[in-house]
């Protein structure tokens, strides 16, 4: 029913950029939050950034000025421009949508992002 699927993904050096997008399927995305977390390993998942269905977005503050996330609506998309990677940002970046009338979180799969050198 509901899938949302990751895609852009990949390995990158310390420095460079990737552009992750989501697109969802199954789901009314008007009223709802659409954001994306990470999960590096040994660690636990944690918010990268959001944005509302009007356009406000919200940052982990160590984030703020390297990534930027930004949605369609009309195509039922979100996504997250990475910038300036550091080895640290290695994680599965996960798509998740928050629905306000179901009041439930829907969860993409995850795409591998990696950044060595």
């Amino acid at each position: 029913q509901v899938q949302l699927v990751e895609s852009g993904g990949g390995s990158v050096q310390p420095g460079g950029s990737l552009r992750l997008s989501c697109t969802a399927s199954g789901i009314i995305v008007s009223s709802t939050t659409m954001g994306w977390y990470r999960q590096a390993p040994g660690k636990q998942r944690e918010l990268v950034a959001t944005v509302s269905d009007s356009g406000t977005t919200y940052y982990e503050e160590s984030l703020r000025g390297r990534f930027t996330i930004s949605r369609d609506n009309s195509r039922k998309m979100v996504y997250l421009q990475m910038n300036s990677l550091k080895p640290e940002d290695t994680a599965v970046y996960y798509c998740n949508i928050h629905s306000f009338s179901s009041s439930i979180n829907f969860w993409g799969q995850g795409t591998q992002v990696t950044v060595s050198s």
